[in-house]
């Protein structure tokens, strides 16, 4: 299959640990979230305008964290024109953005800040919408 996201190329990354036995590169998460992602993942203030064939809008920070618990590194954000910030991931110097399709401009991932799980997840609507993609997923806790 041919991907789309940024960084895809390399996106081969090993998982860290074996909760999703089926997850073994950023590849096949990418393949396994695009059966869950939907209007109720999506950020609340981008709902309307999420669709199934603009499917990674509004999952930005919910599947960057994802990233970051199956196969580790860093979460970055790019600050987007309205002051929002657009995340993705670095795992070992190996960056790349399950949902940079979202986007019809090309981002710049060389400007980016450190993001933090706990500032993000304080907001409760994005902590149930983070939990909602880990259960659907199925790890083996979650079967």
């Amino acid at each position: 299959m041919g991907y789309k996201f940024y960084g895809w190329e390399n996106a081969t990354v090993p998982a860290i640990s074996d909760e999703y036995p089926a997850i073994a590169t950023p590849r096949a998460l990418y393949d396994a979230l695009s059966n869950i992602w939907c209007s109720y993942t999506c950020a609340p203030r981008l709902r309307d305008k999420w669709s199934e064939d603009n499917r990674t809008l509004g999952q930005c920070s919910i599947t960057a964290f994802l990233v970051q618990d199956i196969f580790g590194g860093e979460v970055y954000g790019i600050e987007l024109s309205d002051g929002n910030y657009h995340l993705f991931n670095d795992v070992g110097g190996c960056v790349f953005d399950l949902t940079s399709e979202q986007f019809d401009e090309k981002l710049d991932y060389s400007k980016y800040t450190k993001q933090s799980r706990d500032v993000h997840f304080a907001k409760e609507e994005k902590r149930l919408r983070y939990e909602y993609l880990r259960n659907r997923l199925g790890g083996k806790d979650n079967a």
